[in-house]
């Protein structure tokens, strides 16, 4: 949940970049060749795109909510749409400017050439906006791509652009073989499908970051916390996902016991995106590392959702363990008059009323803070963006 103090931690942020307050919805591109084997690259165009405008501060939608926006739709994730239909598709996810375009694949194999055209629509102003070109061998589809990435940028963007040569350099053109495996592992309809294709791409160019970051989310929804670290620390910047893979990173360290590189990764994000999940973490690990900032982290999460009886319970929990009792009973009958069954907070408040403090080797009294697992970065970027938006009208 978003609360006041996220709304006050946005507007300190709110001088940092200018962007739009409105969203950006990015569609697969259409295929115009007769070649059906090519139909990933559609997708491939719209997630650079997407991934570049996103990492760069611009609200694009994900790619979840476009395909659930085809979903309620009925509408088919190849098919060739009218204007009007990319109209009503923006008009359903609330888009305020929509990327879409087409490709064409000719040549004989091995040596085909591509030509790509990109169209932007200003849908609140209702008008048809620039319309871009590449053209260059299939084996430079990540140049191109990325060409077209910042061409969008340089139009739906409010504020300064990075120059091409920055935008390239931070985006090393990835091989075509491994941009096509990564597309068909979003495409897949399993795990393991989606597992070996994100591992194919990898193996084919590690410098291809969004296929380290699948491969740890996989990994992490499996708790094989171990292998997923291992992946989600070769995301890198500018990855769109760096910050939420930071985040991941850091549950699994602390998962697997290693709470000062915990630590490392909740302080990244901590600095990045003020939210209350990663203050509330950060103070578990400093928590478990008996470290006095935990108390003040615990505020900060309290202080962005009072309503969330374990952010309560976690600063008691470290008051208690400070031997501050009056104030840890405080913060537990504060936990239970959020969540009058809770009966860990129950027995704390009494041990607190006792002062009854840790008693080694009890298991009922070590490592009892309580973890958040969501990671709220889009709603936060979106009330930056409001605040924004605001404080120049």
């Amino acid at each position: 949940m978003v609360r006041l103090a996220l709304l006050a931690a946005a507007s300190v942020f709110a001088g940092e970049s200018a962007m739009l307050a409105d969203t950006v919805l990015v569609l697969p591109f259409f295929n115009q060749s007769k070649t059906q084997s090519v139909e990933w690259i559609g997708e491939s165009i719209a997630e650079t795109i997407r991934e570049s405008l996103a990492s760069q501060g611009v609200l694009a939608l994900s790619r979840e909510d476009r395909v659930e926006g085809y979903r309620r739709l009925s509408i088919r994730p190849n098919a060739l749409l009218t204007r009007a239909s990319v109209l009503k598709i923006g008009e359903a996810l609330d888009g305020a400017f929509i990327v879409y375009g087409y490709y064409n694949v000719s040549g004989a194999a091995g040596r085909e050439s591509l030509r790509l055209t990109a169209r932007i629509i200003d849908r609140k102003g209702t008008k048809q906006g620039p319309e871009f070109g590449e053209v260059g061998a299939l084996e430079d589809l990540a140049a191109l791509e990325t060409h077209l990435a910042w061409q969008s940028l340089r139009f739906l963007m409010s504020g300064a652009v990075p120059s091409e040569q920055e935008f390239r350099q931070a985006r090393p053109a990835v091989r075509v073989d491994a941009m096509e495996n990564y597309i068909r592992g979003l495409l897949a309809g399993s795990p393991d499908q989606k597992y070996r294709l994100f591992a194919q791409a990898a193996r084919l160019d590690a410098r291809f970051s969004p296929a380290f970051f699948q491969l740890g989310r996989i990994s992490w929804d499996k708790k094989d916390y171990r292998v997923a670290a291992g992946w989600l620390q070769q995301v890198k910047q500018p990855d769109s996902h760096f910050l939420e893979a930071q985040f991941l990173l850091g549950l699994c360290r602390y998962y697997t016991g290693d709470f000062a590189a915990a630590k490392k990764s909740f302080q990244v994000d901590a600095t990045a995106v003020p939210l209350n999940e990663v203050f509330n973490n950060l103070g578990a690990a400093q928590s478990r590392l008996n470290e006095p900032a935990a108390l003040e982290n615990f505020r900060k999460a309290i202080e962005g959702d009072d309503t969330d009886p374990d952010y309560h319970f976690n600063l008691g929990y470290a008051l208690w363990k400070a031997g501050q009792f009056e104030a840890a009973a405080g913060s537990f009958r504060a936990v239970l008059d959020r969540s009058p069954t809770d009966s860990e907070a129950t027995s704390f408040l009494g041990r607190s009323l006792k002062k009854e403090g840790p008693r080694p080797g009890d298991p009922k009294s070590g490592g009892r803070e309580r973890l958040k697992q969501n990671f709220e970065e889009t709603a936060y970027r979106q009330l930056k963006a409001e605040l924004e938006s605001k404080s120049k009208n």
